[in-house]
């Protein structure tokens, strides 16, 4: 943007070194003609005032086009911010419902596995007495087989 500034500000400069160079004849009168309408003016003023009425026209023009992309980039900003709030938003609600559902899986995790550890203390409980149990009958048997002679 400043090479152009610069460009133009390098025109306008030249335009201006110009005319002042050559002022006597762009006041010089000669006759215009209009169509229907003729007259003594001089041509060069003419073209001058021409030239900076649309350059005048032009730097409307451009301050206008760029104050409605101005608008426009702050209007897609505002839109960009509120989409961007939106999935934050939609993307917090997927973390609570995820944690929601984790929290729920883990309770029952945890139950079942204290099911598990119940049905494994009662297991054990049952094969320690059934073992005590064998033991004793061992140990039964075996002071029968040792009963000691009479004398």
């Amino acid at each position: 943007m400043r090479l152009r500034l610069l460009v133009v500000l390098v025109l306008l400069a030249l335009l201006a070194i110009f005319v002042a160079f050559n002022w006597s004849v762009f006041v010089a009168p000669t006759q215009l003609n209009l169509g229907l309408l003729s007259f003594d003016a001089p041509l060069g003023l003419a073209m001058l005032g021409l030239t900076v009425t649309l350059s005048l026209v032009f730097i409307v023009y451009m301050a206008v086009w760029q104050s409605k992309i101005l608008v426009d980039a702050r209007h897609q900003a505002k839109e960009l911010q509120l989409q961007r709030t939106l999935a934050d938003q939609a993307e917090a609600s997927r973390f609570i419902e995820l944690r929601t559902v984790m929290l729920a899986e883990f309770e029952q995790m945890a139950e079942r596995l204290k099911q598990s550890q119940d049905a494994l203390r009662l297991e054990m409980r049952d094969n320690v007495n059934s073992l005590a149990a064998m033991l004793g009958e061992i140990d039964d048997r075996g002071k029968k087989l040792y009963i000691e002679p009479p004398r």
